[in-house]
């Protein structure tokens, strides 16, 4: 996955939003018949372009089936003869060819060293839900999560600062092979609108499968008095899956906004992203984990 388009390429940021109900994911499912939102926006550019070629996209964050995206960010190379020919009326052509659960809001050339996935700097995801014993607003039922039991949004919040910084989160991520399971968790917070809607704001350099909706599920535990509010962090320092940590449902979670940094700093960005991490080993502490 290079940092810059091949010769006689040039590199397009898209910037979109989608609602996740339909779809089976952002990737790509070969042979599965099933509806993506990459392979529909790699369908509608081939066709609003006339190729006969399908120029694959790259994105800021892989988002699950079911799960909606406000900021998500793609990037693909195209030839600059037909960017050239068709950059002034992609916008509106994609408009008009794709179904009306994603749109294109925004395409243009990236600059030198943009990557739509190693370039970002951070995530934003918000989890909505309500605790309000009649249920959730018939309008907003495919974006926030009904939890019937009262929550205690400041227990939340006390417990979620128990997770900030960089830490391994095995206990809240499904584990694939060869992957480092070590993020900063930049910022989780909640807040309580005067709808009653409660929203988590969760923020990091990057995520691994099904982190948020696992920290989500552990915070709910708390909100609720089922678990003290040290409970998620001592969770989190077994590095071990825990039964009890549940994932909430998908329909809850959106992916808000994807950060980058200034352009000079793209390619060392790029390159930091590349390397797998590692946490610093603590004097005197034992191989495997504990408490």
């Amino acid at each position: 996955m290079s940092d810059e388009a091949a010769p006689g390429f040039v590199r397009v940021r898209l910037d979109l939003s989608y609602d996740g109900k339909e779809f089976s994911g952002w990737a790509k499912q070969r042979g599965q018949g099933t509806r993506t939102v990459q392979g529909e926006l790699e369908d509608a550019i081939r066709t609003v372009t006339r190729s006969a070629e399908t120029y694959e996209l790259t994105v800021a964050g892989r988002t699950d089936a079911g799960v909606h995206a406000r900021g998500q960010v793609a990037h693909v190379d195209l030839p600059v003869e037909l960017w050239a020919e068709h950059r002034d009326k992609l916008l509106r052509r994609l408009a008009g060819r794709l179904a009306h659960d994603v749109r294109v809001w925004r395409v243009a050339e990236a600059p030198p060293g943009f990557n739509a996935r190693f370039s970002a700097i951070w995530r934003r995801y918000a989890y909505r839900v309500v605790d309000h014993p009649g249920g959730v607003d018939p309008l907003l039922r495919g974006h926030v999560l009904w939890h019937d039991w009262p929550l205690d949004v400041d227990a939340m919040n006390e417990a979620a600062r128990g997770l900030l910084g960089e830490h391994d989160f095995a206990a809240y991520c499904r584990r694939r092979e060869g992957a480092t399971t070590i993020r900063t968790l930049q910022e989780l917070s909640w807040e309580r609108d005067a709808d009653g809607v409660i929203t988590a704001t969760v923020r990091a350099d990057a995520f691994c499968h099904n982190m948020v909706r696992s920290l989500v599920g552990a915070l709910l535990f708390v909100g609720d008095g089922h678990r003290p509010p040290r409970w998620p962090a001592t969770v989190l320092a077994a590095r071990v899956r825990d039964s009890a940590v549940h994932v909430v449902r998908p329909h809850g979670l959106t992916l808000e906004e994807v950060g980058y940094p200034a352009d000079d700093q793209l390619a060392e960005r790029n390159k930091a992203a590349r390397n797998k991490r590692s946490l610093p080993v603590v004097a005197g502490s034992g191989a495997a984990g504990c408490c």
